[in-house]
């Protein structure tokens, strides 16, 4: 048996296992419904109400199964393909306990928790644009992706049917179909992808809002830390630089009336007054580092880059393509992203060397920063990694970690973005 054989063996029994799990997917709300109208013909036209209970059943069954039939089929697509179909859900809010004893769920005053509870669940899940998709789903997939997923499993039934039969022209049909299911078996599933992706991916107003969500919380971010780092200012300026700039001022004066009286205790004042206005003058470096450093506005994104491998502990070895200026606000962005995973690797991973790839892709700017440390890397709520992902996102950027236990880490940082 060659190998192409046993690889087309292996895509359609794969093939007709994954069309057999379509079908069954897909065509489960039209069981429910074939289901509800045989009871109805079981009661009989005779019985006044035998109308009133295929209508409930079919009601409630699509109602109940539209979201986990969505749902499997997100996670089968997700799976076969890599395709990720977004669900674009409305989330629930918070329900909290008022001063009156009532509880607020966003909607209205309840006299418990689990009613309020309830009662929010049950808005969401009528408000919610995404549950009229999925009920809309559940009567156009059947017809489309169900169909032809259910090409395979029929056809093998009737082979089987057919060659269990004693007359030839039923083994020639039961022939025929078995060489239909295992054609067919590799791509009948396939449909399921676009199916899905047209009709269950969130539409341009459920991706609309959800941008405006995302924005609004990227600028709440924004402002906290722009309110954070103005207090840091504050509180550094009065700590440290005023507070030795108020002593310089007063050597100075007690110099001034010490000139002509004592001029050696003079002179030692001057000395001292020199050596103050270099200590304020580092400490004032060292502020203005945390907001910009001079390199990084002088000389590049790349420069700078160059600059702090110098100044760190480890080994760091930096790699560009080409020479680039993007926007300052990016340039900033990702200086201080690199500053970040640097330090990581250096405090928490326990890395030795590190490697900072940076390149210029055409569309987006991509930096690479790779350790030789012990992994385990993971962007927590409140952590550096999770701040640093918030400020790319105000860009449009992503950061990719791969961090096993062991090692190595490998943080990847994508900001679309146009260079000069």
């Amino acid at each position: 048996m060659s190998e192409q054989s046993v690889s087309w063996g292996v895509r359609a029994g794969a093939g007709f296992v994954r069309a057999c799990a379509v079908a069954a997917v897909t065509l489960l709300v039209p069981a429910v419904w074939a289901a509800a109208v045989a009871l109805g013909i079981r009661w009989g036209p005779a019985n006044p109400w035998s109308w009133l209970l295929p209508v409930v059943l079919v009601c409630t069954g699509t109602l109940a199964l539209a979201r986990p039939v969505c749902r499997t089929v997100r996670h089968l697509v997700e799976r076969w393909t890599g395709t990720a179909v977004p669900a674009g859900y409305r989330e629930r809010g918070p329900v909290t306990r008022m001063s009156t004893g009532y509880w607020w769920n966003g909607h209205s005053y309840e006299r418990s928790r689990r009613d309020a509870v309830m009662d929010q669940a049950w808005r969401t899940w009528w408000g919610d644009p995404a549950t009229w998709r999925d009920l809309r789903f559940t009567g156009i997939a059947p017809f489309t992706a169900g169909l032809a997923a259910a090409v395979p499993p029929a056809a093998a039934a009737g082979a089987l049917l057919g060659l269990l039969r004693p007359e030839p022209l039923a083994h020639a049909a039961g022939a025929l179909a078995a060489v239909v299911a295992v054609a067919s078996a590799p791509y009948a599933w396939r449909l399921c992808e676009p199916v899905a992706v047209r009709h269950l991916g969130p539409s341009a107003a459920m991706r609309l809002a959800a941008r405006v969500e995302e924005l609004t919380a990227q600028r709440a971010d924004v402002t906290v830390a722009q309110a954070a780092e103005i207090r840091r200012i504050e509180r550094d300026l009065h700590d440290g630089a005023q507070a030795g700039l108020v002593a310089l001022g007063l050597s100075l004066a007690t110099a001034e009336k010490l000139m002509e009286t004592d001029p050696a205790r003079a002179r030692a004042l001057m000395r001292a007054a020199r050596s103050g206005a270099a200590s304020s003058l580092a400490e004032l470096r060292d502020l203005v580092r945390g907001i910009n450093p001079p390199v990084l506005t002088e000389r590049g994104l790349v420069d700078a880059v160059r600059a702090l491998a110098l100044n760190s502990p480890l080994d760091v070895t930096v790699a560009v393509d080409r020479p680039f200026r993007p926007e300052p606000p990016i340039e900033s962005a990702l200086y201080f992203g690199i500053a970040e995973l640097l330090t990581n690797a250096s405090r928490h991973a326990r890395a030795t060397s590190v490697r900072i790839a940076v390149a210029h892709s055409g569309t987006g700017i991509v930096v690479d920063v790779e350790d030789d440390g012990r992994g385990g890397a993971v962007p927590g709520g409140a952590g550096g990694l999770a701040g640093l992902r918030r400020r790319l996102a105000v860009f449009d950027g992503t950061l990719e970690i791969t961090s096993p236990e062991g090692g190595p880490t490998r943080a990847t940082m994508m900001v679309p973005c146009e260079s000069s």
